[in-house]
């Protein structure tokens, strides 16, 4: 048993993941919580996988264990399957519901599936499928579905959804504190229907 709360962000790289898993580092900072984090994302400029591990109040090193992950936050179905496997018995799966075809993660050994096969097989876990690209538009841009999601996800955090929404603000460009304060906001409620 770790302590810790352990949340383990997956997309493409260009989809956000990176400055989402700084958020929630900020988040941690602003609430006084000892947070450790890692990233990879060797060939994510090229619609490679880009994989943040958190991990909130642990002592331990900064990895996530397959089967240890308390919240995963998937901004590609595919990418959502191909990380499942982190997550522990009763953890939550916050899905955009949204593939990107090809990428380097596409062209693996991996069996061809649909969209609805996809989300089929996600839904043996807690899961919370919402569609983050439409929701961003709705914000005002696209590019704040990174944010939608985290917004969706607060919901099982063990984080205050306002120091959320600071962080936000601190770390979006200035230019579009209120498009993703708006996003983060329509993500939080879209969460609840998930």
């Amino acid at each position: 048993m770790t302590g810790s709360f352990d949340i383990l962000i997956v997309g493409i790289g260009g989809q956000g993941t990176i400055l989402a898993s700084n958020i929630l580092g900020e988040a941690c900072l602003i609430e006084s919580r000892h947070a450790k984090g890692a990233e990879t994302h060797g060939m994510a400029q090229r619609g490679g996988s880009v994989e943040s591990h958190i991990r909130i109040d642990g002592r331990y090193g900064p990895l996530i264990a397959p089967g240890q992950a308390d919240l995963l936050i998937s901004f590609d179905l595919l990418e959502a399957l191909r990380y499942s496997h982190y997550l522990k018995k009763g953890g939550r799966i916050v899905v955009n519901r949204h593939l990107v075809l090809p990428t380097s993660v596409y062209t693996q050994k991996l069996p061809a599936l649909t969209e609805d096969e996809i989300i089929t097989a996600l839904k043996k876990y807690d899961l919370c499928l919402l569609d983050a690209d439409r929701i961003a538009t709705e914000a005002g841009s696209p590019l704040s579905q990174n944010v939608v999601m985290l917004g969706a996800a607060s919901r099982w955090m063990p984080l205050k959804p306002a120091t959320l929404l600071e962080s936000v603000r601190r770390l979006v460009p200035k230019k579009t504190v209120e498009i993703n304060t708006k996003a983060f906001e329509m993500g939080r409620e879209a969460g609840g229907t998930g």
